[in-house]
Parts: structure tokens; C-alpha cells; sequence
């Protein structure tokens, strides 16, 4: 099996499904939570559009330090707006994957915040787990529209609003 082949078909069918989710974003309710605890829908929806440039940073970069990162959140005003930072950001993981070398994958990539180590990774972990995290965080957005009635898009299969399987 062709680890970096692999990896780069399953980004490919998962931007499918990010892409149904993030389509129903509605702008009006960006700053949105369904608790006090929770993030906006306009923070989750940005993470989630953003989390495909995590596959770049595994592979090209030693980590990521919390601390010292400048990071200024996209200003999103319209779907489109949302739609084009995830097809960026999707462009971007999939360039870096094609460029990269099997022995790319063992690198070593550290999560940090200053010294408070996070996660220690390969390079392939840390890709991983930006695919578990899309996952996990498309989830809590299908939480979002549940509570708000926008109908949940499936995702591995039909949602309860999808009735033609």
C-alpha cells in the first residue's frame, strides 16, 4: 500500500462530506452556541475549513507552538466566503501531500503551548489526526444544525433528514 496515495483519496472523499456541512453554515448565525461552553458556529465552522492546511504544517513544518504562533482568524461574511477558505485550505493539504516522500511521514511534529507539550507525533500521526478531527468537529456542527432544524447532512451513510439510501 501506498501510504501518501492513500491519505491524499481519503482527504479527497472527506472534502466531499466537509463540503455538504459547510454549505449549510448559515452566516446569520455565526456567533451562535448552543452553550456558554461551546464554540460559535462561525469559530467551528472556520476550524473545520482550516483543518486540511493541518496536513501541510505535519508534513512541512517540526510543529506548532501555541505561544508563539500569530494566527488571525478569516473574516467570513457569506457560505462563499467559508466555501473558499476550505477550497484553499483543501488545495494547499493536497499539494503538500503530493510533493511528499514516504520517509516524510516519520518526521517528528510537536503540538505545544511554550512548554507545555500537547502531542509529540510523526508526521503521520499529526495527519491523522487532523482527518479525526474533521470528523469529530463536522459532528458537533451536525449538533449545531440539529438544534437550530437546518436538516444534518450525512456523512458515512444517511443522516435521519436524508431519506433516499
Amino acid at each position: 500500500m501506498e501510504l501518501i496515495k492513500e491519505l491524499s483519496k481519503e482527504l479527497a472523499a472527506e472534502a466531499g462530506t466537509t463540503r455538504k456541512f459547510l454549505a449549510l453554515v448559515p452566516v446569520d448565525k455565526l456567533d451562535w452556541a448552543p452553550h456558554e461552553k461551546s464554540m460559535k458556529m462561525g469559530d467551528l465552522a472556520v476550524h473545520i475549513a482550516e483543518l486540511p492546511t493541518w496536513v501541510k504544517l505535519g508534513l512541512e513544518t517540526e510543529g506548532l507552538d501555541f505561544a508563539t504562533m500569530e494566527y488571525q482568524a478569516p473574516v467570513i461574511k457569506s457560505s462563499q466566503d467559508l466555501l473558499t477558505l476550505f477550497e484553499n485550505s483543501l488545495k494547499e493539504g493536497q499539494e503538500s501531500l503530493e510533493k511528499a516522500m514516504p520517509e516524510d511521514l516519520n518526521k517528528r511534529w510537536v503540538l505545544r503551548s511554550g512548554d507545555k507539550i500537547h502531542a509529540d507525533l510523526s508526521s503521520y500521526e499529526t495527519i491523522r489526526h487532523a482527518f479525526a478531527q474533521t470528523a469529530h468537529h463536522r459532528a458537533q456542527l451536525g449538533v449545531y444544525f440539529r438544534l437550530l432544524n437546518i436538516p444534518v447532512p450525512g456523512s458515512y451513510g444517511p443522516s435521519a433528514d436524508e431519506t433516499n439510501f
